[in-house]
């Protein structure tokens, strides 16, 4: 849309919304899957580096993870998706928006049997692909030790004399028991993908709105909605179970004496829930998914 004044054009056009995703590894496609579901337009080709979504006035910059916390920190894209842990190792200048409940890892020490605590750390050698974050987990318990940054296959580095122990995702421990390794100590980091931002500064045109989308995709992906008749004189009783977000929707059925309900139940207890419901006299009990919300 534009306009003229005094013989110029002005453009009430506002800036597209420049947002980094992951291009490959295990956030990629997690990541361009909730983006569709939040109604953003996503790319076919694994080639593409820069996709336009002009309706929703977005662009989005297809990166390494790794890479996507640096730029967002620099002012280069306003908004990015990448690792709790990625943002943290890169020490740049941008701040965690939004968690975004996929990509959840924990972040681990691990050594040959006999070290036991953080404590035994000291002096000696620790091999990780993150030693921003771990440098900054060693300072704040007072440990000094040395790192030997590796880019992969880092549970290799003790057998091979590199390192005296390490530091790394863990998930369910197969590859470092197999490593001789043992997991210690409390975990470094809880990870999981997140929506980031750069530092101080104006915040940037349609932030609000995908901040929105992704949070009415999160909760529909955590919660259903649950639908089911009963006695009028059990509705306190069913309600109980079901109270919603903010209340129940509670509607006169054509058979005499009973009502309609409709709530929202988390997803994860929707199966006990329907039991207790059929115990206490409920009929007619339905789940339903739900595709996305503003709440």
């Amino acid at each position: 849309m534009s306009k003229t004044v005094d013989s110029a054009v002005v453009t009430d056009e506002r800036p597209l919304l420049k947002i980094a995703v992951p291009n490959k590894g295990s956030l990629a496609e997690p990541a361009a899957q909730m983006l569709r579901e939040a109604g953003y337009r996503q790319r076919w080709d694994p080639k593409d580096l820069v996709l336009t979504d002009e309706v929703n006035e977005v662009e989005f910059y297809y990166l390494r993870p790794r890479d996507i916390a640096v730029y967002v920190g620099e002012g280069t894209l306003d908004i990015g998706i990448t690792g709790r842990d990625m943002l943290l190792d890169s020490e740049s200048s941008a701040d965690e928006v939004l968690p975004l409940g996929f990509g959840g890892t924990k972040f681990r020490f691990a050594a040959p049997g006999g070290a036991t605590s953080i404590a035994d750390l000291a002096g000696r050698r620790i091999a990780t692909s993150y030693p921003g974050l771990v440098a900054a987990y060693l300072g704040d318990k007072g440990v000094q030790a040395r790192l030997i940054h590796l880019d992969g296959a880092v549970e290799s580095a003790v057998r091979l004399g590199v390192a005296d122990a390490i530091a790394d995702v863990v998930e369910t421990g197969s590859t470092l028991r197999k490593a001789g390794l043992e997991v210690f100590g409390d975990p470094i980091l809880v990870s999981e993908a997140i929506l980031i931002r750069r530092r101080g500064g104006d915040e940037p045109a349609g932030m609000q709105q995908l901040v929105r989308r992704l949070s009415g995709v999160i909760v529909a992906r955590d919660y259903v909605l649950i639908d089911y008749d009963i006695d009028n004189t059990l509705i306190d009783v069913a309600t109980a179970l079901t109270p919603g977000l903010e209340s129940p929707t509670v509607s006169p059925l054509a058979k005499k004496g009973w009502s309609a309900v409709r709530a929202m139940v988390p997803r994860r207890n929707a199966q006990p829930l329907m039991d207790s419901l059929w115990d206490v006299g409920a009929r007619a009990i339905l789940i339903t998914d739900i595709a996305a919300c503003r709440l």
